[in-house]
């Protein structure tokens, strides 16, 4: 489990950060100075944040299940292993601007969730 907490930490490194940072590469200047004025986002760069900030909502409630997991000594290791490659497939998805498919890829995540809490009760 803590293996899966650590790579769930990572995606959101990766989604938060580097991902957004990468595709708006062209704007280094603006990245590292004050940004005092805003500019203009390209939709891949808004929609790499969006899916960002839906990783934001549904990661400290997969880290609770994981601690109490570990804590309560009770195996949720395969519905935590899906949530995250449902969660590296929405992100994927989200950024390619595949809706279907990923709105799919979310109720997985929230279903490996819901299956997560029910084995811990």
């Amino acid at each position: 489990m803590e293996s899966l907490i650590i790579l769930s930490l990572i995606l959101a490194i990766f989604q938060l950060w580097l991902i957004p940072m990468i595709l708006n590469i062209k704007n280094l200047n603006w990245m590292i100075g004050n940004r005092e004025s805003p500019i203009p986002e390209t939709p891949l760069v808004a929609r790499a944040k969006r899916a960002g900030s839906n990783l934001q909502e549904s990661l400290p409630a997969f880290l609770a299940l994981a601690l109490l997991s570990m804590i309560l000594s009770v195996d949720t290791t395969n519905a935590a292993c899906w949530w995250l490659i449902f969660r590296v497939a929405h992100g994927l998805l989200y950024i390619s601007g595949i809706k279907y498919l990923r709105t799919l890829a979310y109720f997985g995540s929230i279903g490996s969730l819901v299956a997560m809490a029910c084995a811990l009760v």
